[in-house]
């Protein structure tokens, strides 16, 4: 029998190799990030949200195709994309298919978690974090868990305040907040996740339980210093009319704090979980807000937990217009 035999660089099959190894959306994510970055296969499974095993043999298929170089590091081993090094046909074919696929949500979130991954090396003093050796971050996770410091930060929160925690659903916010503050008002309009909540803050004495929903809040009018209204407004028809009703029960200049999606691809999550919005961008917050008569104080995107699968979640603080902290 005949043995079998690589076709020669540039020839039709060696130019079906190539297009065959980038023939996966998988791998062009892979390929887009490890052109701007060098990264262990462990980064790379964070940033794409996969088991490092698939990651693993995608990139050996990449390797093969010859669109990756590799190094090491210690005990790391390195990969980076590099069109100079590249066989002319491969440089080709990614310089045709690069333009392609941008713009694509998914990429932006890539792109994201990309970012976190980066900002974890530069903890370690000594190496890039996540590669090689121990690191104070995972040392002071493991003594006291990964969400003190934004727990510990509620402190800063005025101690006289009532906040309302507007759709508590099973009460994780009120929970949070009730520690640091007078009062929590926990507000939903589902008897199950009020009793949930009921049951998660038995604890507490400064929590308030009240059934009810966006359209008619029970509650009176400035009645709150603050509100938080978290993961909510996705999940309706009209957002500022949601906003504005929750501006209603609100003092003057009390901040009210929204947390959502970014714009995100997850399509599917409109039948599975009854999302009427995909995210909302700045420009439709300071929108939706102008809508409701208030104006956006700050929109900040929140860091990526590369753990996670849910797409990447906003801040954003909103004041009644007219005040000096506010911008329009």
């Amino acid at each position: 029998m005949a043995s079998q035999r690589r076709s020669p660089a540039g020839g039709p099959d060696d130019l079906v190799r190539r297009l065959a190894a980038i023939g996966d959306p998988v791998r062009l994510r892979l390929l887009r990030l490890l052109e701007r970055e060098e990264l262990g296969v462990g980064e790379l499974a964070r940033c794409v949200r996969l088991p490092q095993s698939t990651v693993s043999r995608h990139v050996a298929a990449l390797l093969d195709a010859g669109y990756l170089a590799k190094r090491s590091e210690g005990t790391a081993t390195l990969l980076r994309l590099v069109p100079d090094a590249m066989a002319p046909v491969a440089a080709e074919l990614w310089a045709a298919v690069k333009p392609r696929i941008a713009g694509d949500p998914e990429r932006a979130e890539d792109d994201a978690r990309l970012q976190e991954v980066l900002a974890e090396r530069k903890v370690d003093s000594r190496t890039y974090f996540g590669r090689v050796g121990a690191d104070w971050t995972r040392v002071r996770e493991q003594l006291f868990g990964d969400g003190v410091t934004a727990v510990a930060l509620l402190g800063l929160l005025d101690p006289a305040w009532t906040v309302a925690d507007i759709g508590c659903g099973t009460g994780e916010a009120s929970a949070a907040l009730a520690p640091f503050v007078a009062k929590v008002v926990a507000i939903d309009r589902e008897p199950a996740m009020l009793e949930a909540a009921k049951a998660r803050l038995s604890g507490r004495k400064n929590v308030e339980f009240r059934r009810g929903d966006l359209e008619c809040l029970p509650a009176r009018p400035g009645e709150f210093d603050a509100a938080v209204v978290m993961l909510l407004l996705h999940h309706l028809e009209d957002p500022a009319a949601a906003i504005a009703s929750v501006a209603r029960t609100v003092r003057e200049a009390g901040p009210i704090l929204v947390v959502d999606m970014v714009p995100h691809g997850h399509d599917e999550y409109r039948q599975a979980m009854g999302h009427r919005h995909l995210g909302f961008s700045e420009a439709q917050m300071k929108s939706h807000a102008k809508s409701a008569g208030l104006s956006l104080r700050s929109f900040c995107p929140l860091p990526v937990d590369t753990q996670r699968k849910g797409p990447r979640l906003f801040a954003a603080v909103l004041l009644k217009r007219g005040n000096p902290a506010g911008k329009g």
